[in-house]
This record gives structure tokens, sequence and C-alpha cells, in this order.
């Protein structure tokens, strides 16, 4: 039996280029992050914009290149703590259960894992133009 389309997961080719494309600019710093997309959805009632939920698994040691999302993004703290901060931002340590906003013409010049021997993970829902990139490196 089939789940409802809110239940599905991305699987075969979606999962494979999310997962590469993310991996690719994520390790652009040496040490990639897991990204993987858990549900993409255009939003009834805002054309031309789509909700977009990804898990982002840091191993330990792990830092993001600096970037932008092009979107508002609302993240959460599964476990472990995470450093981030955005240009002209204060530098902020989260743990499990603390959130974090990054706004569409933020850049994000600190992402990492705050330890070099336990993982860490997050979710974060980014409110997007329909197809853009989750993230785009920042040079």
């Amino acid at each position: 039996m089939r789940r409802p389309d809110t239940l599905r997961r991305p699987t075969g080719w979606a999962k494979l280029i999310v997962t590469a494309c993310a991996g690719v600019l994520f390790g652009a710093a040496g040490n990639a992050a897991t990204v993987t997309e858990l549900q993409s959805r255009a939003l009834d009632g805002i054309p031309g914009k789509e909700g977009t939920m990804i898990l982002v698994e840091y191993a330990p040691g792990d830092v993001d290149p600096i970037h932008r999302h092009d979107a508002s993004v609302f993240l959460y703290v599964l476990e472990g703590t995470i450093i981030m901060q955005v240009e002209g931002g204060k530098l902020v340590t989260l743990h499990p259960g603390e959130t974090y906003f990054e706004g569409r013409n933020d850049v994000h010049i600190v992402g990492r894992n705050a330890s070099q021997t336990k993982s860490a993970k997050f979710v974060a829902v980014l409110v997007k133009d329909q197809g853009a990139p989750i993230l785009t490196p920042v040079k």
C-alpha cells in the first residue's frame, strides 16, 4: 500500500540528486555534512514558492563552506552541538531543542559541528522559489 504524499520520502533519482548536489557543495570545506531532502511541496496561497525540509547530519568535525540559501530557513537542532553565524550576526552555539533562522539575503559564514568526537543533526525548513537550489556557495 502506498503511503500518502505527506509521508513519502524521496527515493531513487530525487534522493541521489539532492544528496550529490548538497554533498558536493558542503564538501568544499573538506568534511561533507550529509544532507537528505525529506520533503518538498508547492505552498498553497503563495504562488511560485515551495517549502523544502532537509535533514543535515554532521560527522565529528564537519564544517560547511560559506554559502547562502536564497530562502527563509528555519532550523531545529535534534542532537549534538552546532555553531552557526550569518554575516553581520552573532556567533551562536546551538544545542538539542534550540532553533536558528537565516533570512533569504543572509550569507552563512559559519556552520559546523562543535564537537570533534560526537555527531550533530538538525532539521531545516526552507521557504524558497520553486525549483531554486537548496544552497549556493559564496566565494
